[in-house]
Parts: structure tokens; C-alpha cells; sequence
């Protein structure tokens, strides 16, 4: 086993901000020197870390409240988030030096984790890369399946609008709707995710909301006859909007709410009032309610994805170094796909 001492090279939150997120909010430091080891009765498990997600909901801990369904993140210590590691050494016999994981760590190259319990081992598949265990079989895939089956409670012949849809979540939500048997468009934020949610993802159709005056008008045109189901990832105007097109009885699964990150105030809805002329179900959830459901989702999209049936696309940035700007530019639509740092090679 190596013992030599290493320097931690970590990603730091520096303090709670409620403006736009800044690469200067976090800053590379080297830690204090440690051993390559965990220590005897810890129970825990030292873990290198190979690839970090980058996710919409960690800019949530960057704010010092206590309305989120996460805590905030401690100022002056490693950001805290989802990620797929190789064991260095273990002192809890369910773990052996070798195995991958996925799970809670933090951003940095080295780290020592003591709630073993929600670390899973992952099952190497050749076919399968590693880092798709933090995006397509990781918690926004996850997310996509149990929000979609789940909540939605779709029907052939749906009529779906996603938002955010070349995202981590979005670009599943879609694809599993046209296996549904469901009519599907997306919107996102350049020409370029437009042409890529219609083109490799198979989405009926796809608007840039950008070059939209009006977002009420636009939902009536791309759906004519109205929405039954809204996935939605960004909230605000667009959530507004989508209730004017919805359909008798749709159904809204609130995911995330990009559009709402810096605001501080209320905001007013003009079309509430269709909630109650159209009986519509609008329901928030998060992925860990489901969890009784996580094998039965990881059998039925490794499937789908072995099978050719559905795609899924990264946005892969390099280096620890790379990781605050990689994930400052989640919420200027710099990404296309699912945003993941490779901090190193198996």
C-alpha cells in the first residue's frame, strides 16, 4: 500500500453568495498532506476521485438558508457533490482497494469518506463508460426516469413539452417519452442544442426560447392542441407560459427551477387560475423519494442504451482546475449535455 504523503489538490467554497455564481466564489488550493490510507476503525474509505458532476441544484449550498432540501456548503471548505471514484484503501469490509464507486465526495483528487452506507458499487460494463454513472445511470438519469414514469403518469399519445432538454435531465425525459409512444418537442438556448435535440435525440421538434418574443404564443404554435405533460426544468416565465397551453387534467413535474438561481424576490403568475379551469396536477419531487426504484431503472436504461435505443451526451471538462469554471457555465448554457469534470484516469 502507498503511504508516501500526497497533497490534496481541492476545489474550496469561499463564501455564500445570492448574485450570479463566479469562478472567484471557489479557488484551487493544495490541502494539508495525507497519507494514502484510511485509518484503522474509521470504517470509512479513501477513494481517488475520477470524474465530479457538475449539477444545478449545488448552486442551492451556495446560499446561507435553510429553505433547500440539501445544507449549505461550509465557506473555507471542498465543494461537496456527486461523483465516480476508485478505492484506494478501505476499512469497511463491504468495500475492497480497486473497487469503483459512486456517491457523495468532494471536489478535490483524494477523499476520505465515512457515510459508506451511501456509496454503490459499481458494476464495470465495458460498454458502459465510468461517468455515466453521474449523468444517464447516476441521479439526473435517475431523476429523468422516476419523474417522468413516476409523476408524469404518461400515456401513449401524450403531448410533452421539456424544458432545459439538452440537459442532464432533459435529454433523457424526451427519449424515454418517444419510447412511450408520446409527441415531444424540447426547447433550449442555442441553434446548435436545437439542432441536437431533433437531430441525434429524436425529439419531434425544438424551439430556441431566446428568439422568442412571446413564450405563450410560442407553446400554442409547437402544440396546437395543447400540453398534457410539462417536465419542468427552469420554472418562472416558462412555467408560466406552458399553464396557458396545458390541457384538461395535464400534469406538471416540477424538477428544477434554473430560471429562478439569483432572484431574491416573489415572483407573480398570470396563469394560475388555469390550475383550476383544467384541473391541472403540478408536483414537485426529488429522485431520493423513489429510491425503492433505482434497480429496477439501472436494468431497464442500461438496456435501452445497449440496445441502441437511447443516447446520452456529455460535456467532458479536464482537470480539478477546470471544475468552477465548468460549473459557473451550467447557468449560462455554456454546456451541452451532462457537465463532468475528469479529474484523472482509472
Amino acid at each position: 500500500m502507498e503511504t508516501d504523503l500526497v497533497e490534496n489538490k481541492q476545489i474550496l467554497f469561499k463564501s455564500y453568495t445570492n448574485e450570479y455564481v463566479k469562478e472567484t466564489d471557489m479557488e484551487l488550493k493544495l490541502g494539508s498532506p495525507m497519507k494514502l490510507e484510511a485509518p484503522k476503525g474509521s470504517n470509512a474509505v479513501l477513494v481517488k476521485n475520477l470524474y465530479l458532476s457538475c449539477d444545478p441544484y449545488m448552486r442551492g449550498r451556495m446560499r446561507d438558508f435553510n429553505r433547500s432540501y440539501m445544507p449549505p456548503f461550509s465557506p473555507g471548505s471542498a465543494v461537496e457533490g456527486l461523483g465516480v471514484s476508485k478505492v484506494v484503501d478501505s476499512d469497511d469490509p463491504n468495500f475492497k482497494k480497486g473497487d469503483f464507486v459512486a456517491g457523495i465526495t468532494n471536489w478535490e483528487e483524494y477523499t476520505l469518506i465515512h457515510k459508506t452506507s451511501e456509496l454503490r458499487k459499481i458494476q464495470q460494463d465495458d460498454g458502459i463508460p465510468l461517468s455515466y454513472h453521474v449523468g444517464l445511470l447516476g441521479m439526473p438519469g435517475f431523476t429523468a426516469y422516476v419523474g417522468f414514469y413516476e409523476v408524469c403518469a404518461p400515456k401513449k399519445g401524450d403531448y410533452v413539452y421539456v424544458s432545459a432538454a439538452s440537459g442532464a435531465v432533459g435529454q433523457l425525459v424526451g427519449q424515454l417519452a418517444k419510447l412511450h409512444g408520446c409527441y415531444v418537442v424540447g426547447s433550449a438556448g442555442t441553434s446548435q442544442k436545437v439542432e441536437l435535440l431533433k437531430n441525434k435525440l429524436g425529439f419531434d421538434d425544438a424551439f430556441n426560447y431566446k428568439d422568442e418574443l412571446d413564450l405563450e404564443s410560442a407553446l400554442t404554435r409547437y402544440f396546437p392542441q395543447g400540453i398534457d405533460i410539462y417536465f419542468d426544468n427552469v420554472g418562472g416565465e416558462m412555467l408560466d407560459a406552458t399553464l396557458a397551453n396545458m390541457r384538461a387534467h395535464g400534469r406538471v413535474a416540477v424538477c428544477g427551477m434554473v430560471s429562478q438561481n439569483t432572484r431574491t424576490d416573489t415572483q407573480s403568475f398570470r396563469n394560475m387560475f388555469s390550475v383550476i379551469s383544467k384541473r391541472i396536477t403540478i408536483k414537485g419531487f426529488l429522485q431520493s423519494d423513489f429510491i425503492h426504484l433505482y434497480h429496477r431503472f439501472l436494468e431497464d436504461i442500461t438496456s435501452y442504451y445497449k440496445e441502441g435505443k437511447i443516447v446520452y451526451i456529455e460535456n467532458m471538462n479536464h482537470g480539478l482546475e477546470s471544475a468552477p469554471t465548468a460549473f459557473v457555465g451550467l447557468f449560462s448554457g455554456k454546456n451541452v449535455g451532462k457537465q463532468v469534470i475528469c479529474v484523472a484516469s482509472e
